[in-house]
């Protein structure tokens, strides 16, 4: 049988001395006793994958707005793509691939119904603006819940990977920085994949010079790109990928928001203000009636406020959800 200490102690002899080791976490918020066969990394991701969050993703928009097609992206199928490209990086960097992996599945928790749309939306009513990256924190820190005790108690290391898998703080590990930039290798390439199978770009349009130096398909630039970080970052103090290798995926990125992310093909002009208007209606419904939210949203406006909790109900709404719960509130009834 191995033990949690036999896997500590595996971690001193076979990662990389620039690995995060379980053993010397900064531990959590709420201090609690080992689990006797899984490392704190190990635990932290089974509590994400146990989490109600991570569940209601499968139902949340990536980029095509509640496509009909079986085979599009949802946030749930993204994660997973991310944690899968972050642990390859991982495992050739010889870093902790369970750190990781927990990162990884962590990350988008906090996303909003209808993607980053969504996210804009609640961002212009909300006061403070709203954040994807810190929502995913305040779900673990306190919405998710573990044996009726507020939050699910990460660890230190697994909650700045969280926090800043996006923006302009670097993540204070490794782990954490491949995360960041797998999200971007992954998300490029699968909206990319997705795009061409809605016919709103052709590989062809693709451009040129980036193709020929990342590769002419999916599967070829991810391993590219993969190929290039871990060159690139081995036995560094840091994650970094080429200039070449960097400058060719930013292109494809700017190529994407012009041609798909801010396309009135994939989102026309009145899908994304009836996206606006149902944000919007919602939220100012539930701040007048936050008796009408469910009752353990409710109890938590006495230390949170009324706007900070209608913020969190709006945002773990997955997109049908949001749907069905405007057309009840606000579309009239036929008669019985």
């Amino acid at each position: 049988m191995i033990f949690r200490e036999h896997l500590e102690q595996r971690e001193f002899q076979i990662l990389s001395k620039l690995a995060a080791k379980s053993a010397e976490s900064k531990g959590r918020n709420t201090p609690e006793e080992k689990c006797d066969l899984r490392t704190d990394f190990q635990r932290d991701r089974d509590r994400i994958i146990h989490s109600k969050a991570l569940r209601r993703l499968m139902h949340k928009t990536q980029v095509f707005l509640s496509p009909e097609g079986d085979h599009f992206r949802t946030r749930l199928t993204h994660t997973l793509e991310v944690s899968q490209i972050s642990r390859t990086v991982s495992r050739a960097l010889g870093l902790n691939e369970d750190l990781t992996e927990a990162i990884a599945m962590g990350h988008d928790l906090g996303h909003t119904p209808f993607g980053h749309n969504g996210e804009d939306s609640l961002a212009k009513i909300h006061p403070g603006g709203f954040r994807h990256n810190e929502q995913s924190l305040r779900v673990v820190d306190i919405l998710e819940n573990i044996e009726n005790r507020r939050g699910i108690n990460l660890t230190f290391e697994v909650r700045d990977g969280i926090l800043n898998h996006t923006g302009p703080v670097k993540p204070m590990t490794l782990e954490g920085q491949v995360v960041k930039i797998c999200d971007r290798v992954a998300y490029i390439n699968h909206d990319i994949d997705d795009a061409i199978r809605g016919e709103i770009i052709r590989e062809s349009d693709l451009p040129k010079d980036s193709v020929e130096v990342l590769g002419a398909n999916r599967r070829a630039r991810i391993n590219t790109l993969v190929m290039d970080l871990v060159k690139n970052s081995d036995n560094q103090s840091e994650i970094r990928m080429s200039e070449a290798g960097s400058f060719h995926m930013e292109k494809l990125r700017a190529y994407m928001f012009k041609n798909v992310y801010r396309s009135s093909a994939v989102k026309k002009d009145e899908e994304l203000e009836k996206i606006e208007k149902m944000i919007e209606s919602l939220y100012r419904f539930y701040c007048s009636n936050p008796s009408k939210m469910p009752k353990e949203r409710e109890n938590m406006i006495v230390e949170f406020g009324v706007a900070e909790v209608v913020k969190d109900h709006i945002a773990s709404m997955t997109d049908r959800y949001a749907m069905n719960n405007y057309i009840e509130l606000f579309l009239p009834k036929g008669w019985k």
